[in-house]
């Protein structure tokens, strides 16, 4: 076999980085290996290590990233239910961490709020198109003045972004323009702002975390490592015809996604949601864990009623169900406020689990939890199949899935059978 038939897809995490041996003319997984992330000299090191534990030197490279907390994202919108809400939904789609939400026109203390949040890029929101465009500009005149020095994506009101793209690069505010959002009431388009948001992420933030010496790890990696994942969860559905959901249980953060099929009556009937339906999304619980999240669970679970979690898989089962919950029932932004951004569940036909517990022995249990939670507040899915991802396809899945399609979806494949054959 040469070079040339392989690639080696290479997750770099906070914690491990791990790597797969893709045999392409076989469209199959060769081998897979992890390391410890080597944040601490450089990441090169682990990610070096972890392609010659599979073989793989000398083969193509495709590279994700979550490393240094990945990207952090914050999103200034115009209303906190319309405009900002899309912005959020469309930032945890685009693979970011959504540390702040600011919704209407910036003052003083909100820009000081932004600033102590620590983002490394900015989506700038607000207005459909053709609608309201004075909050638009207002906000990018206060970014502008403020001099942040952080990139800004500006996707809202099409008839006056190039205004406010201009008030932003006359201060040398980083900024790109993508289309709107939301460009009319309960239409919500992720897509642009979703691939601007990668861009941004490839071209300011991996170098900017100064995780590697020189420009090698930044030419390297393609995508934020939720992007990544989020795209392979996307052709799972694709490839299953049916809701997908994912919960992705990690050391410090639970991520869930999930893919579902459109509702027409969701989309133009009384149910149709002002802020648009998102049908493929990820949400990401930052204070759920298993290592230095654990404590965070531990409180979670005493504000759910949970009993306090043991160790280990207990503690990935508590998680799993809160971040379930959370991704279900949606949340408010403020007491009083109603809860938004809920996914009905009740169709997805696949369940399946990720995360190093659950890999290691503990996901039947963890997923036997989640499909078990009757008393967490959302319909459960009636006729799942549950299945754990093992070999860690779906990230190789999504990051191959331009390039190499047909193997990308050979290897998604590889879930739907394991599904089946339970």
């Amino acid at each position: 076999m040469t070079r040339g038939d392989v690639a080696v897809c290479v997750d770099v995490g906070s914690t491990y980085t791990k790597a797969a041996l893709i045999d392409l003319s076989g469209a199959r997984l060769i081998s897979r290996a992890e390391v410890p992330t080597t944040s601490g000299t450089d990441v090169l090191e682990g990610l070096d290590a972890a392609v010659a534990a599979v073989g793989g030197d000398g083969a193509p490279r495709y590279v994700c990233s979550s490393a240094g907390g990945g990207l952090r994202l914050a999103v200034v919108g115009y209303e906190s239910l319309v405009t900002a809400e899309a912005g959020h939904r469309v930032g945890l789609s685009a693979g970011a961490q959504v540390v702040h939400v600011a919704a209407g026109p910036l003052t003083g203390a909100a820009i000081a709020a932004l600033r102590a949040s620590r983002p490394d890029v900015v989506l700038l929101v607000g207005g459909t198109d053709g609608g309201d465009g004075e909050v638009l500009l207002h906000n990018a005149g206060r970014l502008a003045a403020n001099r942040l020095r952080l990139p800004v994506v500006l996707a809202g009101n099409a008839d006056v972004r190039a205004e406010a793209a201009r008030l932003l690069t006359e201060r040398r505010v980083p900024v790109t323009e993508t289309g709107n959002v939301l460009p009319r009431i309960g239409v919500l388009d992720p897509l642009p702002a979703r691939a601007a948001i990668r861009e941004v992420f490839l071209r300011h933030v991996i170098g900017g975390k100064r995780l590697s010496k020189g420009t090698r790890f930044a030419s390297l990696v393609r995508a934020a490592t939720p992007d990544a994942v989020l795209a392979g969860v996307e052709l799972l559905a694709d490839r299953a015809g049916s809701g997908v959901l994912v919960v992705d249980v990690g050391g410090a953060t639970t991520d869930v996604y999930s893919a579902l099929l459109p509702d027409a009556e969701a989309e133009t009937g009384p149910r149709r949601d002002v802020a648009g339906t998102l049908w493929r999304s990820r949400t990401v619980e930052g204070d759920l864990g298993v290592a230095v999240g654990a404590d965070g669970t531990r409180q979670a679970a005493t504000a759910e009623k949970l009993a306090e979690p043991g160790p280990d898989r207990e503690l990935a089962a508590t998680a799993a169900m809160i971040a379930l919950r959370r991704h279900a029932r949606g949340y408010s932004a403020g007491p009083g406020l109603p809860r938004t951004g809920g996914r009905d569940l009740r169709d997805v036909r696949l369940v399946v689990g990720s995360g190093g517990v659950l890999r290691h022995g503990g996901g039947e249990h963890v997923l036997g939890a989640v499909l078990g939670d009757t008393a967490g507040g959302w319909a459960l899915p009636d006729r799942a199949r549950a299945v754990i991802d093992r070999e860690y396809v779906l990230a190789a899945a999504g990051l191959l899935a331009v390039d190499q399609p047909a193997v990308a979806g050979a290897l998604a494949d590889t879930l739907l059978a394991a599904g089946r054959d339970r």
